[in-house]
């Protein structure tokens, strides 16, 4: 797989709530049909002085049909700050595609997608790809309140939702992993994403029933290639690189 190293238009620049955006970017008449759900980016952001590094950031959704990649980004620092005032036409340097990516399971398997937060980003373009193997996934989907609730009807879209927040504001009130769905129903495949206290949890479940897991892990990347080794993750194959290795892993592999 071919990684590259563009500038790529911003399309559109789409305000979800106070804290969340999503930034879609044209790739123009490039080749996009290597992106594969799991993979992510890495961003340079020039309009903050204070942010050296690259960011990286999940593949939210391709359009194939019209050559776009679509980011779901978290307000959380001066270089989040600066992407959320791009606006149409701008340009952002990007590397992409990166990293590995999800499995997709045999014909005829019971999966469910189980994202926190931010961390439901890569399971959009994920669960797509799913229905387009002919699989109706269940979701999952935990946040800490109705207002932090993103794209529930993108996710309708794709499946059953069912969801969480840590108030009650929507769907069953406590953490994602708290949810009845997790007793009431049975699963062969769980893959998940989001904060490790949740992505270990998940893990605990799907060991304890035998179901195949696979998680997109959200470690700090800063090369995006694994030269700066700031993302290595303990596994039974030994240390690896969350950016090349990864950011999916087997639970299996995981030391947790």
């Amino acid at each position: 797989m071919v990684k590259r190293i563009e500038n790529l238009v911003v399309v559109e620049n789409k305000s979800l709530t106070k804290d969340y955006f999503i930034l879609v970017l044209s790739c123009a008449n490039k080749d996009i049909s290597d992106i594969k759900p799991g993979q992510f980016v890495q961003v340079k952001v020039d309009k903050s002085h204070s942010t050296f590094l690259r960011r990286p950031f999940s593949v939210h959704d391709v359009d194939f049909s019209k050559n776009t990649i679509s980011l779901l980004i978290k307000i959380v620092g001066n270089g989040t700050l600066a992407l959320s005032g791009l606006k149409k036409n701008d340009t952002l340097n990007v590397i992409y595609p990166l990293g590995n990516s999800f499995s997709i399971p045999q014909p005829g398997k019971r999966i469910l997608l189980a994202g926190g937060g931010c961390g439901i980003a890569p399971l959009l373009f994920l669960g797509k790809k799913l229905r387009s193997h002919g699989f109706i996934p269940d979701l999952l989907l935990g946040f800490k309140d109705v207002e932090q609730g993103l794209e529930i009807d993108e996710y309708n879209k794709i499946g059953r939702v069912y969801l969480a927040t840590e108030d009650g504001s929507v769907g069953q009130k406590g953490y994602l992993t708290d949810h009845s769905i997790l007793k009431s129903e049975k699963y062969d495949y769980v893959y998940s994403c989001g904060p490790e206290p949740m992505l270990k949890n998940i893990a605990r479940y799907c060991k304890d029933r035998k179901i195949f897991c696979e998680v997109s892990l959200e470690n700090l990347m800063a090369c995006g290639i694994g030269a700066c080794l700031c993302c290595v993750v303990d596994t039974v194959k030994g240390n690896l690189c969350t950016c090349t290795e990864g950011p999916v892993f087997n639970i299996n592999d995981l030391k947790w």
